[in-house]
């Protein structure tokens, strides 16, 4: 969908101007017929002003885009601009994949941010957006099931109270498809080597996050709070050609998809924050998954960290029946349970555990136990008591926030390190 996004940029930056960065949208993680990343790109085009930004290269050229809209386009120059709009997405769209069904739209007036605002915290219908769209007399055209018209109309309608940006790299053609060339060596250098870039590299499980999985035009994908700093950053990734670039920015690394909630109110598909005291302590399933459960004053749900969460699942284990903790995560529908991407340990519960046997007041020698949860008795003289000797016991985790591990972060999750 990116590579999309960067064509049609080269074909419209020739006459026309790109107004800021074009954004990468990412909507609900949970939707259970939403593609790989659930991503959606939009970017504003008219006549802007003198003040320029540098948005990436393409074909060794320099791009760069006005930082605000001094002038709409007309009728005219709309219409073309939604011919290569139009062309382009099919041109290059997978549209034959069974899991692809793009759409586009192209609108005059921005539509409201609740659009966004449903599309990344819940489920959104087709014939709302549709009717939507005709409200605002857009142009738009949907393929197969046309749900990508969702998605795209969501990310015209996103405004950032917060955000983050992402250098995409893209390979040569003739790669696409192949083995990519990227040394994880330099991306460690530079993730350790940056201050406000995030999610690179995961140490513990030897995975490199910026290099993505599926067979497309990406190279890598850098994501940081500040664009100088990432175009550093990509200069410091020692891989094959890159042949071109771009900086989008995004909703990636925000949160966005939570929603504060009682645990009664709770739907699947969602994804939210949700606060009680342990009340199953945790046991493991078939398949490394860690299961417990927690209440509050309306009820009662399961939460999971399953197995591509790796080490977080001992920070799980280590919880006890009274314990409190601030969950975070999406909503699987059967059963109800929320699928943990990071947790807030509010209180731990003080647990005792016996240093030694009582000692006999009387004889001053320690007492031998009667059999469990039998109390003691003196053998010399005949004293009984029900009380050990005991102390704290010092828990393995303590409290504060605790994430899953790089290799199984969601595009959408905040990672602790821009929480500070």
């Amino acid at each position: 969908t990116t590579y999309v996004a960067r064509v049609i940029i080269e074909k419209l930056e020739k006459n026309y101007d790109i107004i800021g960065y074009p954004r990468l949208v990412r909507l609900n993680p949970n939707i259970p017929w939403k593609t790989r990343g659930n991503g959606a790109i939009s970017l504003q085009v008219g006549v802007g002003g003198k003040d320029k930004i540098k948005i990436g290269k393409i074909g060794g050229k320099d791009v760069f885009s006005s930082v605000e809209l001094q002038k709409d386009v007309n009728e005219l120059e709309y219409k073309k601009i939604k011919k290569t709009v139009k062309e382009t997405v099919e041109e290059h769209s997978k549209i034959k994949d069974v899991n692809t069904n793009p759409g586009f739209v192209v609108l005059k007036n921005q539509p409201d941010f609740g659009v966004y605002q449903k599309a990344v915290t819940q489920v959104v219908l087709l014939d709302e957006i549709i009717g939507l769209l005709h409200r605002f007399d857009a142009d738009f055209k949907g393929y197969k099931n046309r749900r990508g018209l969702i998605g795209a109309t969501s990310s015209v309608s996103w405004e950032s109270s917060d955000k983050t940006f992402e250098v995409i790299a893209y390979r040569e053609k003739k790669k696409w498809g192949t083995k990519r060339l990227v040394d994880d060596e330099s991306v460690k250098l530079m993730d350790k080597s940056t201050k406000t870039t995030f999610d690179n590299y995961d140490y513990k499980n030897n995975h490199n996050r910026v290099t993505p999985s599926s067979p497309c035009p990406i190279l890598y994908g850098i994501r940081g709070d500040d664009t100088e700093e990432l175009i550093d950053s990509s200069s410091m990734i020692k891989s094959e050609l890159v042949e071109s670039w771009l900086i989008f920015e995004t909703n990636q690394g925000t949160d966005d998809h939570l929603q504060k909630k009682e645990i009664s109110d709770v739907a699947p598909f969602e994804s939210v924050i949700v606060k009680g005291t342990v009340e199953q302590p945790p046991y493991t399933i078939k398949g490394g998954h860690v299961l417990f459960k927690i209440k509050d004053s309306t009820g009662t749900i399961d939460c999971a960290a399953y197995e591509p969460t790796k080490e977080f699942r001992h920070v799980v284990r280590d919880l006890v029946i009274g314990d409190v903790v601030e969950v975070y995560g999406g909503v699987r529908k059967k059963p109800l349970t929320v699928n943990i991407e990071k947790i807030n340990i509010i209180k731990l519960k003080e647990i005792s555990e016996k240093i030694e046997n009582p000692v006999c007041p009387k004889c001053k020698k320690h007492m031998k136990s009667k059999g469990k949860d039998q109390g003691f008795k003196c053998k010399i003289c005949g004293i009984k008591s029900n009380a050990a000797l005991v102390r704290e016991k010092k828990r393995d985790i303590g409290l504060g926030f605790y994430e899953v591990p790089v290799c199984a972060r969601r595009h959408l999750s905040k990672p602790l390190k821009r929480m500070v």
